[in-house]
Parts: structure tokens; C-alpha cells; sequence
């Protein structure tokens, strides 16, 4: 049997935008057997995906917060040799982090990466033994797609499947919709005012409002714009595998360009992405569903905008 390890640590967003790759190898690759090593807070989304033979779960994000403590240091000793032990046919870093690149260099197996002109870090290069180019402007899913596809030998074919079942997750009868407002970067926030006037074009059809949040600022803000508005709940903070179920069982979903709407995007899910700082031509979501896509870098989307885009999807 052969063995691949694909390597994608993390953002929400760039694992999502993997999950095509991962797909389309099995379908090319029906008889492998396939690893995922990712961040521990994104593993319980990649074990649903049916095409995922194990996932390796590492934690550099919690590690480095106590790096240098004795405890750590015992974890990531054990991880690091449980990434060692096994032997893969392949190895594919599409992280393309100087990061991942390490990690791929401890495990065993032929190593595939980015060349130095179309990786993030270019250093990180130097630790693949098979380096492929793969143009720096295309959409993050095509790339994936492609450089996977150079590994292992085929040329990605179709429109991408991330290999998620949006009937699978949901739970039948809800109608509600989810309001994305919470993001990394403040460029990609779209103003709290402008999510509370949002929010009562819709509550006014009758529409319950759902607005998940991921850290403590985010829940404040959640808590503010539901608090507003007359059909507005904050869910507990629950780990990823229920967020997708809340997401899939969505009648649809408006947010900034961040993690969660790539998800829903990928489940087919119709929604409507807010753009302000960054392109969409590079990270635009990319789904089965309907996609409305508002705003570009620099140029966010007014409330008119969006509430008729959503206002179509009730």
C-alpha cells in the first residue's frame, strides 16, 4: 500500500482550501493511504473528512505560548518521534512555512514541496528532495490541487470537491442563518453597526441569526450585535466538527472573508462574502453552493449591498 502524508497545519481557511487536493488524490489514488498533519484545533474538521485515513494532530500554537517549559517539551519530544516512526511513500508540504517544512524533514519519506519561486518562504524550499513550481496567482485551492497533483502524478481534472456532506451534518427543519463577523485581521472586519443593520433587514423576514465567535473580543462583539437585534442568539464556543454541523444546517450564511465561510462555502452552504482587505481572486470562497461575492481589497461592500444579496438567499 502506499502511504502519503500531506502536511497543512493550518489557517482555518488554508486547510479548507486543501481539502479538494485531499479529495481528488483519492479519487486518483483509490488503493492509498492517506495522513493529514494539522493543528490540533482544526483536527476534529479534517476527521470528517471521509477521504482522511489518519490525522496527526500537532499543537505548535498552544506549545509556543510555553515553549521552554518541561512539559512542553516532553510533548513535542513524543509528538516529533511519533511523526518519525512511520515511513511514507510521499511526503507533501503544501503549508510551503519554513515550519512545515521542518516537520516534513523529520518524517521519512520522499518530500514535495513549493520551488522557491512559488513559496511563501522560499528557504523553506531547500528542505524538499522534489520542489514544483506552481504559479503564485492562482486561487489557493488551485494550487493545492496542482502541486498534490505534481506529487503524485496525475493533473488535477473538474471543479474542486471537498469531499464534505452538507445533508450528512445537518439537522432538518432549522431556519436560521449565520452572521461571520469575527476575522484575524481588522482590515477584513466589516463595521459593527453595519452587521446590526444587516441584522434587522433580515430578523424583519423572519430569519433567527446565529453569530458563532472564536475568542473572547469575538464573543463581546457577537454578544453586542445579537443584543441588538430581535432574532439574534450566541452559541457556546464548541470545537470545529460542531461548528460545521451548525454551519451545514445554515439556510444561509454572510460573512468577511475568514475561516468559517470557506467552510461554508465547501459545504454548499449559499452565502454571501463581505471583501475588504483582501482579494478574492486569491481566497475567494469556492463551493457548490451560491456565491455572492461583495467588496474587494480596500473597497468594503455597503449595508444596501449585502442586504439584498442576503435578501435574495431568504
Amino acid at each position: 500500500m502506499t502511504d502519503i502524508l500531506f502536511i497543512k497545519t493550518s489557517s482555518l481557511g488554508d486547510v479548507i482550501h486543501h481539502m479538494p487536493a485531499l479529495a481528488e488524490a483519492r479519487k486518483r489514488r483509490p488503493n492509498a493511504r492517506f495522513a493529514w498533519l494539522v493543528e490540533e484545533a482544526f483536527a476534529p474538521l479534517v476527521r470528517l473528512h471521509p477521504a482522511a485515513d489518519e490525522v496527526i494532530a500537532v499543537a505548535w500554537r498552544r506549545w509556543r505560548r510555553s515553549f521552554y517549559a518541561p512539559a512542553t517539551l516532553r510533548e513535542i519530544a513524543g509528538n516529533l518521534s511519533g511523526i518519525r516512526s512511520a515511513v511514507y511513500n510521499d511526503i507533501v508540504d503544501s503549508q510551503g512555512l519554513l515550519r512545515s517544512a521542518i516537520i516534513g524533514r523529520i518524517a521519512r519519506g520522499r518530500r514535495h514541496g513549493y520551488d522557491w519561486r512559488s513559496i511563501r518562504e522560499p528557504l523553506a524550499s531547500a528542505f524538499y528532495d522534489i520542489r514544483h513550481r506552481v504559479a503564485r496567482d492562482r486561487h489557493a485551492v488551485e494550487r493545492n490541487r496542482i502541486l498534490t497533483g505534481l506529487a503524485l502524478g496525475y493533473l488535477p481534472e473538474g471543479p474542486p470537491d471537498f469531499g464534505l456532506d452538507r445533508a450528512q451534518l445537518a439537522s432538518p427543519g432549522a431556519r436560521y442563518a449565520v452572521l461571520l463577523h469575527a476575522t484575524a485581521r481588522a482590515d477584513k472586519e466589516w463595521p459593527e453597526a453595519n452587521w446590526i443593520a444587516l441584522g434587522h433587514a433580515l430578523s424583519a423576514k423572519g430569519i433567527e441569526l446565529v453569530l458563532p465567535w472564536g475568542t473572547d473580543a469575538e464573543r463581546a462583539r457577537s454578544t453586542r450585535i445579537a443584543a441588538a437585534l430581535p432574532g439574534g442568539s450566541v452559541p457556546d464556543r464548541e470545537p470545529l466538527d460542531a461548528v460545521a454541523r451548525l454551519i451545514a444546517g445554515a439556510q444561509f450564511v454572510v460573512g468577511v472573508d475568514t475561516g468559517l465561510l470557506h467552510l461554508a462555502a465547501a459545504l454548499g452552504v449559499p452565502l454571501v462574502a463581505i471583501f475588504s482587505g483582501s482579494k478574492p481572486t486569491l481566497t475567494g470562497p469556492v463551493g457548490s453552493g451560491p456565491i455572492t461575492v461583495l467588496g474587494a481589497e480596500g473597497a468594503p461592500p455597503s449595508v444596501e449591498a449585502v442586504r439584498d444579496a442576503a435578501g435574495a438567499l431568504t
